[in-house]
């Protein structure tokens, strides 16, 4: 079957099997409304699983199974299979927990015309105009001197935006926020307002205790199916918990790899990936190192390993927007519900080369899904992902994919729902080459 097939993915698999993985990504999303959330909900579905928890400070295991660990707000997992064939290889999908918003400030709290604010910073590029009027809520870590605390908020929170009638050219010149004095958001009209006591309370621990934050706005609706046909979802954070959703998916369900199979969830892709927790960081090297170790490889026998291995980096891409069509490429127009996006750019900005499409596409093939090819128009250049960074540090292939949205980056962006569930079943067809 081809690769390039065009039917939607519900004309190859059961309308019941796309619906069931859209409902539990919905799911995963409304569990994960900070990267630490995400994690933790991660680590809490491969833990029902049967995979076991690796303490970092512990000698690694190399048992066959399954082994996970959180460091902050990444989550990284992987298989130990029952035969290593010669040297051992490892499959890596790449992915990252965070998502573009906004990260609480230190003293947060602020008033104006008697309205009690939050101070809040721009975390990433989020498109600041789709968060205006939305039920918003908080959602991340306290840090105390025993140790962390998960802590989220219903609806607490919205910006408002400035009504039409004290703005009355609003609709002719577009939304300009300043993002400064334009972001901050309303909860109260309370004047000694205190939101770290506030989150303090709902995490069951005195507001003195808290010594340190790691706080980020989300949007408290739930995602939603919708469309004449049920083909599409709309929710918060697809880019890029529908990556991480699908490399769950696939590290579980993948039977006999041939590989060792690792779920490399990073945090901080949306600020550029330097961190301890990020794909610019250490984090994956430690993993595979002490992997290595545990198997018995000295430094040339893991560098024979990562000279087999290949890293599938998965996070979303453009669908060809119907009302700006000149911002894409000409030939090259991806539509949901037609297939997986294979991430190609000249520059480097994605890490996809020959040898990587062929993978992509045969796994695609091996699936059973459609995949498209992505390509950015020449005026106005891409983003990138964690796939450069991977192969820059660890000199491994790597094969830039995801799923086609729109709005992205916005508080809500939209999916086909069928490549949602292609995406998993080609990551799954991978892990066991």
């Amino acid at each position: 079957m081809s690769a390039n097939l065009s039917r939607p993915v519900r004309d190859l698999h059961s309308d019941e099997a796309v619906a069931g993985h859209v409902e539990d990504l919905i799911d995963f999303v409304a569990a994960a409304p900070s990267s630490f959330h995400a994690a933790a909900e991660g680590a809490r579905r491969l833990d029902a699983a049967g995979f076991r928890r690796q303490i970092e400070t512990e000698p690694f295991d190399a048992t066959p199974g399954g082994y996970f660990l959180i460091r902050d707000g990444a989550l990284m997992a992987w298989r130990i299979p029952e035969q290593i064939d010669g040297d051992g290889r490892f499959t890596v999908l790449g992915a990252h927990t965070d998502s573009p918003g906004f990260k609480l400030k230190p003293a947060p709290d602020l008033s104006s015309a008697g309205w009690s604010g939050i101070g809040v910073e721009v975390y990433g590029g989020p498109l600041l105009n789709s968060w205006l009027d939305r039920e918003l809520g908080l959602a991340g870590r306290l840090v105390t001197a025993t140790g962390e605390h998960l802590v989220r908020t219903g609806p607490i929170m919205r910006i408002p935006q400035l009504a039409i009638h004290l703005d009355r050219g609003v609709n002719d010149k577009g939304v300009q926020l300043d993002k400064q004095a334009h972001t901050m958001p309303i909860w109260g009209l309370e004047p000694d307002a205190d939101i770290v006591a506030h989150l303090a309370a709902i995490a069951g621990i005195d507001a003195i205790e808290v010594l340190g934050h790691d706080v980020v706005s989300f949007d408290t609706a739930r995602g939603a199916v919708f469309g004449a046909d049920s083909e599409f979802l709309a929710s918060s954070r697809l880019d890029n918990l529908s990556s991480v959703h699908a490399g769950l998916t696939a590290l579980i369900e993948a039977a006999r790899p041939a590989a060792i199979t690792i779920l490399a969830a990073f945090d901080h892709e949306e600020v550029g990936s330097g961190s301890r927790s990020g794909a610019a960081g250490p984090i994956l090297e430690d993993v595979l190192r002490g992997i290595a170790a545990a198997l018995g490889r000295d430094a040339d026998g893991l560098r024979r390993m990562l000279a087999s291995s290949v890293c599938l980096s998965a996070d979303a891409g453009h669908a060809v927007h119907p009302n700006y069509v000149g911002h894409h490429d000409p030939a090259n127009q991806p539509l949901p519900n037609r297939g997986t996006l294979l991430k190609l750019n000249a520059n480097q900005r994605y890490a996809t080369d020959g040898v990587g499409s062929a993978l992509w596409r045969r796994a695609c093939a091996q699936a059973g899904v459609p995949t498209q090819d992505f390509v950015s128009n020449n005026g106005i250049p891409c983003g990138s992902t964690i796939g450069p960074i991977t192969a820059t540090r660890l000199g491994i292939t790597t094969i830039d994919v995801g799923v086609p949205l729109l709005s992205m980056h916005s508080a809500r962006e939209l999916a086909g729902v069928d490549d949602l569930y292609a995406l998993a079943r080609a990551a799954t067809a991978l892990m066991t080459f």
